[in-house]
């Protein structure tokens, strides 16, 4: 087999692992993500909490990455403490590294079992939660196929004549493949693909454990510069946990190839078998780091705060993130295809908003302050804006003669303007007002009660995204979604509703304190929901499959 035929199979073959590895981490957030953050929220007070939310969290996600970039907007938003914050993400680090322990294992039999498990299950349900379910068992069959595809195509490397030459200088030159190891994982984004690449041709024998453990920590370092790189443009609360991190895991690593270096330990040490020894390194390397994170947490966190003050003093006082443009040209008026679609460009960022909007609200109820109820009751005034302008740019445009489809497509903007508005009205009129109340009086809910409110707020907004996303690519399978979801989510709230009830009955005092709060704010997420839901309905009309009443026939 020629080596471009060689290289070609193990190109795919790493593609494979990544496409599963993203494809595993967008199943579980989709499913799960929402609860995933409120349940973060509520744990991650505790230093020590934090690290074990942090492990965990990495090990669901299969990417320490993303539960970097999920502590740093908390951080930004006040919700945890920067300190917290990294701890967590050390705790983060380390589920990564379990992660590729997993993966070391025998476990060619789950490839046909997750591949037809996930599939069946995608295909025979319509339910949300079931479907991203399958597709987590899909994505993790697939990135266990990548595995053995990377073996079998590395296998003919064994023969090659050049690779031994290639080997040899860089394990003569170790400080050009740690840099080379950051450059992959950087591009890869995923420390853990990067790790798993190394074992993998390391179990192969293609590259000795020295040079193994070298590359790994340049894996460690490439992987600490993704967060801060896709945050540079954040406010500076939410650069703080990606910069620390990268003080800490890259510079850390810089410090472990010195020593590494210098004193030569033996890679038998650690492991038995080279794939042993380069995970095992992985591992040990990532729990220094928290171990000596926990006292440098302090210093970490100011050293953190004045790299990100640093960097944001050089910045004009009015920022260029701060300018909004429209999208309604009115030179376009005169084409009702192009103000269709600019209508629809400010619509989508109207959507943008009210999702801010509807996340915000929920962190108010478990955290708010005076400062925050203002900024949240500015994002509705920005809301009812926009939408008049919409409104306004629409009825223009309707002086020009349009097609059947251009008219329909008019008045579902029109309806989807006065949905979110009303949606914004609900969360700052009634919500907002709940937050208030609560905040005055020191009302806190009991642990059952909060958690019900969180699971039916982050059912909604999973919801709302959704029919964001129908009113862009208008597919008829996602409204239909959208509108089953609605029903099961009208049979949520009857089973929450009774759960509080009962509490009520069993004297509980914090239920009985905050019964209308709870109440209420049930009540409201379930109106925005209905609302939400119906911005499809103009698509599942056009495709003949909503019902006109839900009354049977007599």
């Amino acid at each position: 087999m020629s080596g471009s035929v060689v290289l070609l199979h193990l190109a795919g073959a790493v593609a494979l692992m990544l496409y599963a590895t993203r494809m595993v981490r967008t199943g579980v957030e989709r499913a799960y993500g929402d609860l995933l953050r409120q349940k973060l929220r509520s744990t991650m007070r505790n230093p020590f909490m934090a690290v074990i939310v942090g492990t965990a969290l990495a090990i669901a996600l299969q990417s320490s990455t993303a539960v970097t970039l999920l502590v740093g907007s908390f951080a930004g938003a006040g919700i945890v403490s920067g300190m917290a914050g990294q701890l967590a993400v050390r705790g983060a680090e380390i589920g990564s590294a379990l992660v590729v322990k997993i993966l070391s294992f025998d476990l060619t039999l789950l490839v046909p079992i997750c591949i037809a498990g996930g599939t069946a299950i995608f295909l025979a349900t319509e339910r949300r939660t079931w479907r991203q379910f399958g597709r987590i068992l899909v994505g993790i069959g697939l990135l266990l196929l990548s595995l053995e595809m990377i073996g079998q195509a590395s296998e003919p490397l064994r023969d090659s004549k050049l690779l031994p030459v290639i080997i040899d200088y860089f394990s003569g030159d170790p400080v050009t493949a740690y840099l080379l190891a950051a450059l992959i994982t950087w591009l890869f984004h995923s420390s853990i693909a990067g790790v798993l690449l190394v074992v993998q041709l390391a179990g192969r024998g293609l590259i000795p454990p020295e040079l193994g453990i070298v590359l790994v920590l340049g894996v460690n370092l490439g992987s600490s510069i993704i967060a801060p790189l896709l945050t540079r443009g954040a406010e500076p609360e939410v650069r703080v946990v990606p910069i620390g991190n990268l003080l800490m895991r890259g510079l850390g690593s810089l410090v472990m190839l010195a020593a590494f270096l210098t004193f030569k330990p033996s890679p038998a040490l650690i492991g038995a078998t080279s794939t042993d020894q380069i995970i095992n390194a992985h591992i040990l390397f990532n729990v220094i780091v928290l171990v000596a994170g926990i006292p440098c947490s302090p210093l970490v966190y100011r050293a953190s705060q004045a790299l990100v003050a640093l960097g944001t003093s050089a910045k004009p006082a009015e920022s260029l993130a701060m300018v909004e443009l429209s999208a309604l040209n009115q030179a376009d008026l005169g084409t009702p295809s192009l103000a269709l679609a600019n209508a629809t460009r400010e619509t989508v960022r109207v959507c943008e908003t009210v999702e801010i909007m509807l996340k915000r609200i929920i962190e108010l109820y478990e955290s708010a302050d005076s400062d925050k109820v203002t900024a949240l009751a500015a994002l509705d005034d920005r809301v009812d804006d926009k939408t008049a302008a919409i409104k306004l740019y629409l009825a223009k445009a309707t002086i020009q003669q349009m097609t059947e489809d251009e008219a329909l497509r008019c008045q579902e903007l029109l309806g989807a303007c006065v949905r979110l508005e009303q949606v914004g009205d609900i969360i700052v009129r009634n919500m907002l007002v709940h937050v208030q109340k609560k905040m005055q009086r020191g009302l806190e809910f009991t642990p059952e009660g909060w958690r019900e409110l969180s699971t039916f707020h982050a059912t909604v907004l999973a919801n709302a995204r959704l029919a964001f996303n129908v009113l862009i690519s208008r597919d008829p399978d996602s409204a239909r979604q959208l509108v089953v979801e609605k029903d099961r989510l009208r049979d949520f709230e009857k089973e929450t509703s009774h759960s509080h009830f009962a509490r009520l009955r069993e004297g509980a005092e914090r239920s009985v304190e905050t019964s209308a709060i709870h109440l209420d704010t049930i009540r409201d997420l379930k109106q925005i929901n209905s609302l939400l839901t119906s911005m499809v309905y103009p698509v599942l009309e056009e495709q003949g499959l909503l019902q006109k009443t839900r009354l049977k026939a007599s």
